[in-house]
This record gives structure tokens, C-alpha cells and sequence, in this order.
């Protein structure tokens, strides 16, 4: 597939690759971002893709069901330690880990009634 190099905010030409995606997340401000809630274009970084999308989970501060959020929770905290690979195989960008332990943070202070053993 064709591709072109792009100019990010750095001014730096660079190839869109999972690394320049993955730059791009792990150089934006997911702590000022109310809910992760946060576009990624024109991120800081020589290295940053200057156009980045990222997926959301939403979930209940108070679920209606604390124990199927829990259940869900295990899942992404499981795809989270194990996933990246996998991840990686199908053309996704895995969370920078630094992200990752914001989002567990998270997780545990905002999620309401739900206990989830997370490494």
C-alpha cells in the first residue's frame, strides 16, 4: 500500500508506522484529558504521527451491574498485561504502559463497587 510521510508538530517527517502511533500516545496529556477523553492530532515529539485516533472503553462510574463491569474489567486488565502481541498482530497500536497504569488508577478510585485484582 502506497504511504506518504507527513510533517508533525516537531516539524519532523515521519512514516506511519505503529511506532510513530505509538509516540504519538505516549506524548499526549492523558492526565489533563477529562475521561481520556483526548485527539490525538498534532501530539509533541519528533518521532509522533500527526494524525493518531484511540479507541474508548466507556463504563459506568456506579454500574448498574458491579459484577459484570468487574467481569469486563478483568478482561481489558488481562488484555492490558497479555495483549500487546496480539495486539501488534492485527495492525493495533498497543497502550503505551505508562497509560495503562493511569487507566488502572482509574479504574480503582472512580469505579464504584467493583473490585478488580489488577497487576
Amino acid at each position: 500500500m502506497a504511504n506518504v510521510l507527513l510533517i508533525n508538530k516537531a516539524g519532523k517527517a515521519v512514516a506511519p508506522k505503529a511506532e510513530a502511533f505509538q509516540a504519538a500516545a505516549s506524548n499526549a496529556d492523558w492526565k489533563s484529558a477529562p475521561g481520556y477523553y483526548l485527539i490525538l492530532t498534532d501530539q509533541p515529539g519528533a518521532a509522533s504521527w500527526p494524525i493518531t485516533g484511540a479507541s474508548f472503553i466507556l463504563v459506568y462510574s456506579t454500574p448498574p451491574d458491579a459484577a459484570a463491569t468487574g467481569e469486563a474489567l478483568k478482561f481489558f486488565d488481562w488484555a492490558y498485561k497479555n495483549g500487546a502481541p496480539m495486539a501488534s498482530e492485527l495492525d493495533y497500536v498497543p497502550l503505551p504502559k505508562a497509560l495503562i497504569e493511569q487507566i488502572r488508577a482509574t479504574w480503582k478510585a472512580e469505579i464504584k463497587g467493583v473490585t478488580v485484582a489488577m497487576n
